[in-house]
């Protein structure tokens, strides 16, 4: 089986993460990297049936908590939750469709291309300076972040930007480029910060994060071998044997 034949036996609400939610302490470790306090209005942007709102109002006692989601169904959990909380309100929008410009901290997840490229542009334009966009794995768009604690990032308006991924790279991993030992680290922390995989999963997921990795850096030229390296060979040759997954499909020449 190839990627993209796994890729599509998964339900879609997978493939989005639109179904996904975030372990309370993961929610508390991105609220304390981007200093939420009393002060903040907040706002989760998609947040389904997140207790992002919740733990903002109750915990951080912020002046507002307002979600925004598209999705009508995903949010009763939440709505049922929050309903005797004065300071969180849930609008049934698309993101890019309400004004969020009395906000200050935001929790913004996508990894739509298409999503990023629109919010970059409205946090942009519509957003105070000093405000701060909460984002997982790497910072929307080309976007130099201010704090990193990986793979947890905060970012300020008015935004830097990268001239290159190189750039951003350097900033977001510590070097222009990523190789193996990299990609398996960036994998496993990952993995570890995420705190959604059980233990008897891990090491397969963490060899499948790592060579998926290591392969888009390859694809963007951002990987540090000339060359496919052994451990890359390997792991490549463990999922398809083992796991009857083939990935090299993916690895552009």
């Amino acid at each position: 089986m190839n990627i993209n034949e796994l890729i599509s036996t998964l339900p879609s609400s997978v493939l989005s993460g639109n179904n996904i939610k975030l372990p309370d302490n993961v929610i508390r470790r991105m609220f304390k990297l981007a200093r939420l306090d009393k002060n903040d209005i907040f706002y989760d942007l998609g947040c389904g049936n997140s207790d992002a709102l919740y733990i903002a109002s109750i915990e951080y006692k912020v002046k507002g908590a307002i979600g925004i989601e598209k999705r009508k169904t995903a949010v009763r959990e939440i709505l049922e939750k929050t309903k005797v909380l004065k300071n969180v309100k849930v609008i049934i929008n698309d993101m890019s469709r309400v004004d969020i410009s009395d906000g200050n901290v935001f929790l913004f997840l996508s990894i739509d291309d298409r999503i990023i490229k629109k919010m970059v542009g409205k946090f942009s334009t519509e957003l105070k300076d000093g405000s701060r966009i909460i984002s997982i794995w790497s910072p929307p768009g080309l976007i130099m972040p201010d704090k990193i604690d990986f793979p947890f990032f905060v970012s300020h308006t008015p935004f830097k930007f990268a001239k290159s991924i190189e750039e951003q790279i350097e900033v977001v991993y510590g070097q222009k480029c990523l190789d193996f030992t990299a990609a398996w680290l960036l994998g496993d922390k990952y993995l570890e910060s995420l705190e959604l995989v059980p233990a008897q999963y891990k090491r397969f997921l963490n060899i499948l994060y790592a060579m998926i990795i290591w392969i888009n850096a390859w694809n963007m030229k951002v990987s540090c071998e000339d060359e496919i390296p052994p451990p890359v060979e390997s792991y490549l040759g463990i999922l398809r044997t083992f796991f009857n997954l083939d990935l090299t499909s993916l690895i552009e020449h």
